[in-house]
């Protein structure tokens, strides 16, 4: 009775240790917003380090998006910044994010009135250099603050 104990113990405290391990090869974190509203001078900046190993692959990255069924538009304009590692000078991007259409609305996954998208950016991208790379991320819509916006975020994702 006791090794059986034991033994479902054992294995309840192994799948609890698998289902918390992050997937090999993702990078994901998003930053809440204050007060719902993303203000022009908020810059959330994202971290994350390639290894030397990690300059062999190629990834794809998204920028995560999660706001209210309030939101006024149906796209978002970000400006997206990178700066890679040993670099003094960043390298700027600007994207023009879908998020609703006329014929389907909302174009993200939803529960009541909350909508979150992941759109990629960039695909099969290579990181060259080990180190320590950043994403900085800025709204350029004219409205400021931007109203209804919950959650702002990056995803980065090897390539199999």
């Amino acid at each position: 009775m006791k090794n059986s104990r034991l033994s479902l113990l054992t294995l309840f405290s192994i799948v609890s240790w698998l289902s918390c391990t992050p997937p090999t090869g993702v990078f994901e974190k998003d930053i809440a917003l204050p007060r719902q509203e993303w203000a022009s001078g908020f810059r959330p900046t994202f971290t994350f380090n390639i290894s030397d190993q990690d300059t062999a692959w190629r990834y794809n990255v998204y920028i995560v998006f999660r706001h209210t069924d309030a939101y006024n538009y149906n796209n978002i304009w970000i400006r997206g910044t990178v700066r890679m590692p040993g670099d003094s000078i960043a390298r700027s991007d600007r994207y023009d994010l879908p998020l609703a259409n006329n014929e389907k609305g909302w174009l993200g996954s939803g529960m009541d009135d909350i909508y979150e998208q992941r759109v990629w950016v960039q695909q099969s991208t290579k990181f060259n250099h080990p180190g320590t790379y950043s994403f900085t991320l800025e709204q350029i819509m004219r409205e400021d603050p931007l109203k209804h916006v919950l959650n702002v975020g990056v995803r980065i994702e090897r390539v199999l």
